[in-house]
Order: structure tokens, then C-alpha cells, then sequence
């Protein structure tokens, strides 16, 4: 859900339910790295509530889309660490095993 973007479509709040700061975190930390950010942070209202807000302001491109391509963004690195994780896995597999941990 947005709030507060009907005048200027350059800055906003989102409010992301059933989140924590696990997911925010990494959609602040992704979206600090995009130039066309001034500024982003986020709240949880209250501990016992399951929703986060999210502000981005950006330098004038509207803030939906710049959240839109940073979740992309945050999308793609996961997958990248996946890759990864499963390519060394195989391969530790594949030439170590069992032999590598010495549990005799």
C-alpha cells in the first residue's frame, strides 16, 4: 500500500504487511544504492504489528518505480547467492564428502 504520493509522485511511504526488518533492511540497503535516491528508511510501527513503511524520496523519478526496479534488483542478488551457494555445494560434494569432515 502507498501513502502520500497523490501530489508529488517523487516521494513516498509504502507499507509492506506481513514484513520485518529482514526484508526491510535489504530493500533500504538496495535501494541506498541507486543514485536516484535521496533518501530511504524504514519503521515498524509497533513490535507486535507485521508491517513495515518504507519512505523512498528520490531526485524526481517516482518513487513506485525506483521501489519496483530496487525489489528487481534485490530479486536477482538473491538469486545470484543461491546460485552460488548450490554450485559450491555440488562441488563440495562431488570432491570432498564425507572424506573432508573425518568423522571416523
Amino acid at each position: 500500500m502507498e501513502h502520500g504520493a497523490f501530489g508529488d509522485q517523487s516521494n513516498a511511504t509504502f507499507s509492506l504487511t506481513e514484513e520485518d526488518h529482514t526484508l526491510a533492511n535489504a530493500v533500504r540497503f538496495t535501494l541506498n544504492q541507486d543514485p536516484r535516491v535521496t533518501f530511504c528508511g524504514y519503521s515498524i510501527p509497533h513490535p507486535s504489528d507485521a508491517r513495515v513503511n518504507v519512505r523512498v524520496q528520490t531526485t524526481g523519478d517516482p518513487a513506485r518505480e525506483v521501489l519496483k526496479d530496487a525489489c528487481q534488483d534485490l530479486m536477482l542478488m538473491c538469486q545470484h547467492v543461491r546460485s552460488t551457494f548450490d554450485k559450491v555445494v555440488v562441488d563440495f560434494r562431488a570432491n570432498e564428502g564425507v572424506r573432508a569432515m573425518n568423522i571416523d
